[in-house]
């Protein structure tokens, strides 16, 4: 099918067509058989790089062309950012949105296409955003994650929640391979597209004893390490030309495999050395100079707890072909695009705190497998399993290989999951009684899914129980209805159960502090939480004799509750020590975390801090003005003395401290020293941003620090 005869815009066909895309691979020619281009529901299940966002984006642009205006739905802030990119400069405008959970953001219906990630999707149902109303297709990416215990019942409400809002709209599912797609089609109404075509072939194989074993042929690999499989298969795949990643179980793993790798790789471009310099200008940790050292020969390690600065450049130096491996946790199998000629899967045992090593899922087998075979670039991809021994070549052919994905199910009766989704369902107006609840739970996954419901009824029950006797819901007669603090919570976009407990805490406590405000967040749902080790304890219970007045929730007595409150402890000291301005370097070592994993306990924490708030200004009006200065420095990793400076764009907290010691302790301060004397201190320049900004604006930075003094409605404090 030719993509000349589609009804597309003629603008996007010329681009396709610049691009070296002419006519359609098998299976997007099935979706517009199957009526992509006529209003019908698809569910389109086939392998990885086989063109489903290809296909979403026609859609899009067909439904522009009729006026519509189309919302893509991903899983990953990530994934957010990289289809946003995508999907730019085609002729059409193109909106992100995946923060700030309690706006409506009216400003993106100005958008032909908005990309955000589900739970944006849902907290913009919940504050009533009015250009959802004028969605006419509603594209789901990774729609298969509707069986993840976390983030599925999220997805399974919003979508749901969508077409019961808008009846007529087109719906376009996009998933890797299912066990059970006719299901899921038959709740979307949808028909279904499936195939096992790619425009790379894949080959799948085992490796053991120096030979890949596939099931039709063998190909032997040289050894060079006596020692190191996975270093063998990568360096058999750069010496054809070709890149690899290679997927391990933990981040140390990845981080040792890339030390290896780079030593044997030993590449000497002077486009690794730029690509090495800029990663070490980012450096303040020891991992960070790793991976720069690493990436200067051709290698580099991938995790969640890299800087997203650094993940950044990684991902592009590898797509560009800089960078001849990557070794990774699984984490980029789900998330980005970043194909590669030979795929090794060394670990397919993970650790599980409730049975210890447990094999992986085949799903996420064949996500991390799918990733081999760079279209337009290699004649073929593999993935690559390592047996132990020769024993195991056949066994992992039957676990993985071979082996169909698993069903994917709703996991939307799980209480936990409930007691939020049912208060936005009142809050927001899909229902007042329970009738109207039944009524649109009946429209749930689960509910086609099983048709009897018991369970999800029995959940309900328990949900509308819990938010009736903490306050949040009112039931009269057959209605239901939302209190003020329930709407609240709905729109904060938090766990009830978690702003319950923190207004009965900030009720009882009379004295506020920063360490028991933080602990009580840190002990709530929405909050995650650092794994203690034993070697912890000592320092944990140290910290108890000397600080607990200052904590607001108690030690439990009971042991089994234990672990949880110490997890929730070292959570909030080391959020706390990010307050007080230790060094992320300090930090990563005194934690064991990444520079990413910092950044993401911030960003967790500072909407809880403003949920407190929010709270607070409700419940315990004395606590509102100290928590939201909290949240500022939180928000920049300072304490409250350099509020003035971190207003000021480019200034973050480094920069500011050094200001404050050499006694530049205000804007009026810097303009006071000259340009010269700031220069010395924070270099050129930032200086002359710095004192750009303050030319002519000192009237409105005075007023705006007598009317907010926190600088909580500044647009420009930073994260550094």
């Amino acid at each position: 099918m030719l993509i000349a005869d589609l009804a597309i815009p003629l603008p996007l066909k010329q681009q396709y067509g610049r691009a070296g895309m002419v006519e359609l691979y098998p299976p997007q020619a099935d979706c517009v058989n199957k009526g992509l281009f006529t209003g019908k529901n698809l569910l389109i299940a086939i392998p990885t790089a086989s063109g489903k966002t290809l296909v979403a984006e026609m859609a899009m642009h067909h439904h522009i062309t009729q006026g519509g205006k189309c919302l893509y739905i991903v899983p990953l802030k990530a994934l957010a950012s990289e289809k946003y990119d995508e999907f730019r400069g085609k002729g059409v405008r193109v909106g992100i949105a995946t923060g700030d959970y309690d706006r409506r953001d009216d400003s993106l219906g100005r958008n032909d296409i908005i990309v955000a990630t589900s739970e944006k999707v849902d907290s913009l149902l919940r504050n009533s955003t009015r250009w959802l109303e004028e969605i006419s297709l509603l594209i789901v990416d990774e729609v298969h994650l509707i069986d993840s215990a976390d983030r599925g019942p999220t997805l399974e409400m919003v979508i749901a929640k969508m077409r019961y809002r808008n009846p007529s709209m087109q719906v376009v599912a996009l998933s890797a391979t299912i066990g059970n797609p006719q299901s899921l089609a038959g709740w979307l109404d949808a028909e279904l597209v499936t195939s096992s075509w790619r425009p790379v072939d894949l080959l799948q194989g085992v490796f053991c004893n120096n030979t890949i074993h596939f099931h039709d042929s063998t190909h032997p690999v040289t050894p060079v390490s006596k020692k190191y499989d996975d270093l063998n298969l990568c360096l058999d795949t750069i010496a054809t030309g070709g890149q690899c990643l290679v997927f391990v179980s933990s981040r140390r793993n990845a981080e040792a495999f890339a030390r290896r790798a780079a030593s044997a790789i030993n590449s000497d471009s002077a486009g690794l050395e730029e690509l090495a310099a800029r990663l070490n200008s980012l450096a303040e940790t020891e991992m960070d100079k790793v991976l720069a050292g690493c990436v200067s020969k051709g290698a580099a390690f991938h995790h969640a707890g890299l800087r997203r600065e650094a993940r950044g450049l990684i991902e592009g130096g590898f797509r560009t072909g800089l960078i001849k491996c990557i070794s990774s946790t699984p984490t980029l199998a789900a998330g980005l695009n970043l194909p590669a000629r030979r795929v090794i899967i060394r670990d397919y045992l993970r650790y599980s705190t409730e049975g210890g090593m447990q094999p992986i899922p085949v799903r996420e087998y064949h996500q991390m497998a799918g990733r081999a075979g760079r279209p337009h670039l290699d004649p073929f991809g593999e993935a690559v399993l390592i047996a132990r021994d020769e024993g195991q070549v056949e066994e992992l052919f039957e676990w993985y290989i071979d082996a169909p994905a698993e069903e994917v199910h709703s996991k939307s009766a799980d209480p936990a999951a409930l007691y939020t989704h049912i208060l936005s369902l009142i809050a927001s107006g899909f229902a007042g009684t329970r009738g109207e609840l039944a009524e649109f739970m009946d429209r749930t996954f689960y509910v086609h899914e099983n048709r009897k419901a018991r369970l999800i009824q029995r959940s309900v029950d328990a949900a509308l129980a819990f938010l009736v006797s903490s306050d949040m819901l009112v039931e009269v007669g057959e209605h239901l209805g939302a209190t003020e603090f329930g709407m609240i919570v709905s729109r904060l976009y938090i766990d009830p159960r978690s702003a319950d407990i923190m207004v009965r805490e900030m009720r009882a406590r009379q004295e506020y502090t920063d360490l028991g405000l933080l602990h009580l967040i840190c002990c709530t749902p929405d909050m995650p939480a650092l794994y203690v080790r034993n070697a912890d304890l000592p320092t944990l219970h140290r910290i108890l004799d000397k600080s607990s007045d200052q904590l607001w929730v108690a030690q439990p007595e009971d042991n089994d509750e234990s672990e949880t409150f110490y997890r929730s402890l070292k959570t909030a000291l080391l959020l706390s020590d990010w307050a007080n301005e230790l060094s992320e370097k300090k930090i990563c070592e005194r934690y064991s975390v990444g520079p990413g994993d910092i950044y993401g306990m911030v960003e967790s924490i500072n909407w809880l801090l403003h949920a407190g708030a929010e709270l607070a200004r409700m419940f315990r009006p004395q606590f509102y003005t100290p928590i939201r200065e909290y949240e500022v420095c939180m928000k920049s990793g300072i304490r409250r003395e350099l509020f003035p400076l971190v207003r000021l764009r480019g200034i973050g907290r480094v920069r500011a401290r050094r200001l404050f010691n050499n006694g530049i302790q205000t804007p009026d301060a810097i303009m006071a020293a000259g340009i010269a004397q700031v220069t010395s201190i924070i270099g050129r320049g930032i200086t002359e941003q710095v004192f750009e900004q303050l030319k002519g604006k000192k009237g409105r930075h005075a007023a705006d620090a007598k009317n907010d003094p926190a600088g909580t409605q500044s647009s420009l404090l930073q994260f550094r």
